[in-house]
């Protein structure tokens, strides 16, 4: 019967920013600006140097002196960002447990004293919260959700300004590809305030066994189409829409960005 040696948990070699990251080693999505000399394995996104930020700040003006709700840090590289550029405040609600941990070493490392990471579910902290936000930041978080459109209506009671980056469903684009299409079922309608919105379950198969996977908290999640997202983001009050990063070519499946405001 396998034992754990305690004494396996303990760093001998002197204090360092490194030792912190190394928690986590082989863990990591995202890789830390060349300038601090520090690795985070594998860590390949560039999460930390995001041109999706660069984006929305060329569409929404700066972001200094807001206070932005960012939903999944997942490892802190927006919340990062968001700081450089000078916001008084985020607060950024991930609940992956080993997410949240490594948002914690980060704030750790680079000083994120104007960013409060908060463990637990978003989604009904959206639904009870009676705070207002300049802006919710919302990247890699509407494609793992069970029910999207209602996560769409919950941001909209909280701000006049969300970006967005999802995928979504495209029948002929994810059909055309074997891995893709292995992974979702059919399209499913879901009604929220009486209209009818395109989904398509998605399943996350193997990569639960991951000890860094990044998706939701259940083994399925729900993408919208192009065209019900569209249509729940104007229902909901957003009508002025600005559309980038278009990538139909995405190995993971088609995503997009979207600026939106009402």
């Amino acid at each position: 019967m396998y034992s754990m040696n305690i004494l396996d948990e303990y760093v001998l070699n002197k204090p360092s920013s490194q030792n912190i990251l190394d928690i986590f080693d082989g863990e990591w999505s995202s890789k830390l600006p060349e300038r601090y000399g520090l690795h985070t394995r594998p860590g390949k996104a560039s999460l930390f140097e995001d041109a999706r930020i660069v984006w929305l700040e060329q569409i929404f003006g700066p972001v200094s002196g807001l206070d932005i709700l960012e939903l999944g840090p997942l490892e802190g590289g927006h919340s990062y960002m968001f700081q450089e550029r000078g916001v008084n405040s985020v607060i950024a609600i991930e609940a992956n447990t080993r997410a949240f941990l490594k948002c914690l070493c980060v704030k750790e490392v680079l000083g994120l004293n104007k960013v409060k990471f908060m463990l637990g579910d978003f989604s009904p902290y959206l639904e009870k919260t009676d705070s207002l936000f300049d802006l919710v930041f919302a990247s890699g978080v509407l494609y793992h959700m069970p029910n999207p459109v209602l996560l769409l209506k919950n941001i909209s009671r909280v701000t006049n300004k969300l970006f967005l980056w999802t995928h979504y469903y495209d029948k002929n684009i994810i059909e055309s590809d074997d891995v893709l299409a292995n992974k979702f079922s059919g399209l499913i309608s879901i009604e929220i305030d009486g209209k009818i919105y395109d989904c398509a379950e998605q399943h996350y198969n193997e990569s639960l066994g991951w000890e860094g996977f990044c998706g939701g908290g259940q083994p399925t999640s729900m993408w919208m189409t192009k065209d019900s997202l569209i249509a729940a983001l104007k229902d909901f009050g957003f009508t002025e829409l600005t559309f980038g990063f278009d990538g139909k070519e995405h190995p993971n499946g088609p995503a997009m960005a979207i600026c939106a405001s009402k």
